[in-house]
């Protein structure tokens, strides 16, 4: 057995069944040995960050890591977007890089590069094999890493001597995944936290990361009716289940003045699985911190800690155990709506036609905002954000959601700037013939960046500056798109017609994409 099919064994024995990929060269004994070895899905992206993208949603829907496989340090490089992205959302990645065999390093070959120090940016642990004989430990310890709380991503270079070197050495006994217990909440938070919702001071609950899974939010939701407290959860969000039946509440404002309005009433905010909100990019004479002045800000659980049980504890301690939750969302499918294509017209289109258990994955942008408000009472569903602001990671996201939950549907709400940063991705849905359609906003400009121009006090673009922001001259065509990468795609241009393509697209159980000509 060689390194590379050590490796594989070693993979498939701790529960790591899926390998999105872009190899080369160096990576071929891999290659091979998952041509040899059944029980891993292997699935081809054209492009790296694609890839990782995918990878990323992988985790968020599945709640185990998959592998990824990339080439030497510039395939790496090209999946680095998504990976930030990745490593802000914790999801937990066995990031498999290949290297050349180790004497060849000495030689400065064209590709060669620092890996690892283009990696430690992006990841939580990164480690080179030295020799085929280790690769089954250091796997083992990469799938150890990704899943420690609250997911990780883990970097393992694998030299090509290591892949094609005999390993002396069969895959660990360890069949079964588990992630490393989360760490409890101490007493002394909860007591603080349970003070201070009795003392009758405006107090916000803001939640992140798993405390935004249904059952953390149903105790949220009677803490909140219990206490009279207000809640949000960050505006970028790993996965938040939400829709009819479940409890509702607000995001936090994207733009800054909204922000800063939205917490403007509250003396105190709670940070359960949340940070202190602050806001996306520094801006003239505003402030980067979004709590007003004076707030008092206390973490109360961390990301990584048991989000679960810290709410359950400070509902015990507010005497909130057998209270109704507040703020539970009524199924609500509004009627559809004619005329021209607008933001909040696409909202009410997508709330009145959602399938149950749908994934949406969010990458709209700018002309998406509308919809977090207008969906709350659409059916039951999930909703993914991208957590590191790297744009591109929409389409590839909804590859990755597809694979790990092949029984739901998934919407990928994009913008057409995102969309063409990978819109390869759109192939690898036609080629594993995944359940996604895709929902362009076609407003053939990078619109947020025409509203940063404003924000950051640059004044009103001219000729130049308006070229340089728009993505007409020529007009992409995103259904010319779609289809010559296998993936059948329609166009609207009112929202009668947006109704009859997402119908169109929710009735395939292959990809279809709808592009919305705003």
């Amino acid at each position: 057995m060689n390194g590379a099919e050590s490796l594989v064994r070693t993979l498939l024995a701790q529960g790591v069944d899926t390998c999105f990929t872009n190899p080369g060269t160096s990576e071929m004994h891999f290659v091979a040995a998952l041509d040899r070895i059944d029980g891993m899905r292997c699935v081809l992206g054209l492009f790296e960050g694609v890839v990782t993208g995918a990878a990323d949603a992988y985790y968020r829907m599945a709640r185990k890591p998959a592998s990824t496989l990339l080439h030497l340090g510039p395939g790496l490089g090209n999946g680095l977007a998504n990976l930030h992205n990745a490593r802000k959302a914790h999801s937990g990645i066995v990031n498999i890089v290949g290297e050349h065999a180790l004497p060849h390093l000495v030689l400065d070959a064209p590709l060669t590069s620092d890996i690892e120090g283009i990696a430690r940016p992006v990841s939580d642990w990164v480690r080179t094999v030295q020799s085929a004989a280790e690769v089954a430990s250091a796997a083992r310890d990469a799938v150890a890493a990704a899943l420690r709380p609250p997911g990780q991503v883990a970097t393992l270079v694998l030299p090509a001597d290591s892949a094609w070197g005999e390993a002396g050495q069969v895959a660990p006994a360890t069949t079964a995944m588990a992630a490393t217990p989360r760490t409890p909440v101490a007493d002394a938070n909860i007591d603080a936290a349970a003070r201070i919702l009795g003392d009758g001071t405006p107090t916000l609950i803001l939640l992140g990361g798993a405390a935004c899974f249904e059952a953390a939010l149903h105790t949220a939701g009677r803490i909140q009716a219990k206490t009279g407290c207000a809640l949000m959860s960050e505006f970028y969000v790993p996965r938040l289940q939400r829709g009819a039946g479940r409890v509702n509440f607000p995001r936090v404002p994207y733009a800054v003045d909204a922000a800063s309005a939205a917490l403007a009433p509250y003396r105190n905010i709670l940070l359960i699985g949340a940070r202190d909100p602050v806001s996306f990019f520094a801006y003239p004479d505003k402030p980067g911190r979004q709590a007003p002045l004076g707030c008092h800000v206390m973490t109360v659980a961390s990301v990584g800690d048991d989000l679960d049980a810290a709410l359950q504890a400070l509902a015990d301690a507010v005497g909130a155990r057998q209270t109704a939750p507040a703020s539970v969302a009524q199924a609500q499918r509004p009627a559809l709506p004619s005329g021209p294509i607008t933001p909040e017209g696409i909202a009410q289109v997508v709330c009145a036609l959602l399938p149950e258990n749908a994934v949406v994955i969010d990458e709209s942008v700018s002309a998406g905002r509308a919809l977090g408000p207008a969906t709350a009472q659409a059916a039951p569903h999930d909703w993914l954000t991208t957590m590191g602001g790297a744009i591109g990671w929409g389409l590839p996201a909804a590859v990755g959601a597809a694979i790990a939950a092949p029984q739901r549907k998934v919407l990928a709400l994009e913008g057409d700037g995102s969309a063409m940063y990978t819109i390869q991705a759109l192939w690898t849905m036609a080629r594993e013939g995944l359940d996604v359609t895709v929902l362009i906003f076609a407003n053939r400009a990078y619109q947020i960046l025409l509203g940063e121009y404003a924000g950051v006090g640059a004044g009103t673009p001219g000729p130049r500056a308006a070229h340089m922001l728009r993505l007409d001259a020529p007009t992409l065509d995103f259904v010319a798109l779609a289809r010559s990468m296998g993936v059948e795609a329609g166009r609207a241009d009112d929202l009668d017609g947006l109704a009859s393509q997402l119908r169109r697209g929710f009735a395939s159980s292959g990809p279809y994409l709808v592009e919305a000509v705003l």
